[in-house]
């Protein structure tokens, strides 16, 4: 591992936000290409590194262990378990969400993918609700029925931490980030809780980042197409293909279409992954302008234009597709709530094939956003926006005032709470993040600033009106705020050095052979020291609050002592 390449002056391989000036100096006969335009097309090497993905095993087996060790505590269905593990079982059962009350479909306004995961997790460990008397074994084996139902919650969570150490690494030509991004994700209580309840919030952020993922892939795969095409003598500045690299199926944006089947599949968990479309889209826009400018293209924009707004295009098919094939279950049966005409005579249904429901199931979705629309109904763990970040009100998904502890008084909780140290350095990071992305005219400040904000900013103009929102809205952007700090650590490690000075992808020799004075080289080892402080403060700050994450059983006392902000965590 080495913290070489880190996030210094974007590497000042990709400006690709704001550099506008064509390389000079490259004389197309011969196929030369000058150096700052190699460093400004690099990538990460696409071969297999050995050491990183055992670093990234380490970190992920640890996110596991947290996530899976006393995964069937406490007992029972919390919070918001009561609808989703059993959506999650009427889905497998029926292939709709049921109501096994009154023997009839339920009437649900979050699309069904998230509650299809779930309900896989209880078809391969079981699922039991006494209350329905149902007990069913499970198909691969048969364990506690909270297994099941929180299974697949733990199975995503741990994926998302392996995704967000290989985009940082990715993103920050650094192992070592890569793998604090990861640690830090593991180590928040936020994440912990989510991946370990079955709610719809971590499959969400899952999917988000993996969207996010893939457009990086193909930001680094279209800039590595660039590249090869210059080395082999293309000329960008003639007109038409003829200053285009080669087309053919092999040379497709595959991981951009991939991207839209990710992004169909996060607004098949929740409506609120669209946020984050225009950003995908601009991001994916700027990223192929830059490309074309460090290339020397004349007219970028123009070119960026008319070669991948049809790719956009038909990466947003995909996006509807896979959305609509989530709801295969509903579409093809006849049991779903407005499904059919005949049973709501008062809607505005259709039994015409095939027409008829689509038709239906529009009518669906209306029904379903004006439930959103209109959700103000006060609640006790209710929250604003501002308050997010600072932890200001935290959801109480369990809480049991006895059990055996060994004091005259008793509790165990789990709160949705964020570890307070990571939290609570978001909004300096951020304020650091745009400083120095300003500064530094770096693409990956850009990006992970665009993304918060795609992610934060509509719940404001949702608090205009009242709604009633709480915090695990925030879910989503929960990766790209680690990554703004991760940022900002290494920025503290690396100076920024001058156009064209840094390190490049695999750099990790010793400090001496990069050519680095003595300066430098303090500056890496304090910088380092400091950031291995912040890491290691957070993992004591994890472990305090750990027993609360996971509803352990602590006297009065010790459960009080956690409560920080008094009355605004309980």
């Amino acid at each position: 591992m080495t913290s070489a390449s880190t996030a210094q002056s974007a590497d000042q391989a990709g400006q690709d936000l704001t550099d506008g000036s064509p390389p000079e100096g490259r004389s197309p006969a011969s196929g030369g290409v000058p150096g700052v335009v190699r460093r400004r097309l690099a990538t990460v090497e696409a071969r297999l590194d050995g050491r990183s993905w055992l670093a990234t095993g380490v970190i992920v087996a640890i996110a596991a262990i947290l996530r899976f060790v006393g995964l069937s505590h406490p007992p029972g269905k919390i919070f918001d378990e009561t609808y989703y593990a059993r959506e999650g079982y009427g889905l497998i059962d029926k292939g709709v969400e049921w109501n096994y009350k009154d023997g009839g479909a339920s009437y649900v306004v979050h699309p069904p993918l998230g509650k299809w995961l779930i309900g896989f997790g209880e078809w391969a460990f079981g699922y039991a609700d006494a209350e329905h008397g149902i007990s069913v074994p499970g198909h691969l084996m048969t364990t506690a029925p909270e297994f099941g139902w929180r299974f697949s919650a733990a199975v995503v969570g741990t994926l998302s931490v392996l995704l967000l150490v290989r985009i940082g690494r990715r993103m920050f030509r650094s192992t070592a980030l890569g793998c604090a991004a990861g640690l830090l994700l593991a180590l928040d209580g936020f994440h912990l809780v989510l991946s370990r309840t079955a709610l719809l919030d971590i499959f969400l952020l899952f999917f988000v980042l993996a969207t996010f993922g893939a457009l990086v892939l193909d930001r680094d795969a279209r800039r590595r197409r660039w590249a090869r095409a210059l080395e082999a003598g293309l000329d960008p500045g003639r007109p038409g293909r003829a200053g285009r690299p080669a087309g053919g199926w092999r040379n497709w944006p595959w991981w951009r279409l991939a991207a839209g089947v990710l992004f169909g599949c996060a607004c098949a968990v929740k409506w609120s992954a669209l946020y984050f479309l225009p950003v995908f889209a601009l991001l994916v826009i700027l990223w192929e302008v830059g490309v074309r400018r460090s290339a020397g293209v004349r007219r970028p924009w123009r070119d960026t234009l008319l070669d991948e707004v049809p790719w956009l295009v038909l990466a947003g098919v995909l996006i509807v597709v896979t959305y609509v094939g989530t709801w295969s279950g509903w579409l093809l049966g006849d049991e779903g709530y407005y499904r059919l005409a005949e049973r709501y005579p008062n809607a505005p249904l259709s039994d015409t094939p095939v027409f008829g429901a689509l038709n239906n199931l529009i009518e669906y979705h209306k029904a379903a956003y004006g439930f959103h629309t209109g959700l103000d109904d006060p609640h006790k763990y209710q929250s604003w926006p501002w308050q997010w970040l600072l932890l200001g009100r935290p959801v109480a998904f369990y809480y049991v005032g006895n059990g055996p502890c060994g004091a005259p008084s008793c509790a165990s909780e789990i709160l949705l709470l964020g570890t307070p140290l990571l939290w609570w350095s978001f909004l300096p990071a951020l304020a650091a993040l745009a400083w120095l992305g300003l500064a530094r005219r770096d693409w990956r400040a850009g990006a992970i600033l665009l993304v918060v904000a795609a992610g934060l900013l509509p719940w404001f103009w949702f608090a205009l009106d009242g709604r009633t929102m709480f915090s695990f809205y925030t879910a989503p952007v929960l990766p790209f705020l680690v990554l703004a700090v991760v940022y900002v650590l290494g920025a503290i490690i690396t100076p920024a050095g001058p156009p064209g000075a840094a390190a490049q992808p695999g750099d990790g020799g010793p400090a001496a052979a990069r050519g680095e004075s003595d300066e430098v080289r303090d500056r890496r080892l304090v910088g380092g020291v400091i950031a291995g402080a912040y890491v290691l403060l957070v993992a004591l700050c994890f472990a305090y609050f750990h027993p609360i994450f996971v509803g352990k059983v602590l006297p009065y006392a010790e459960w009080s002592a956690r409560m920080w902000l008094d009355g605004r965590w309980i």
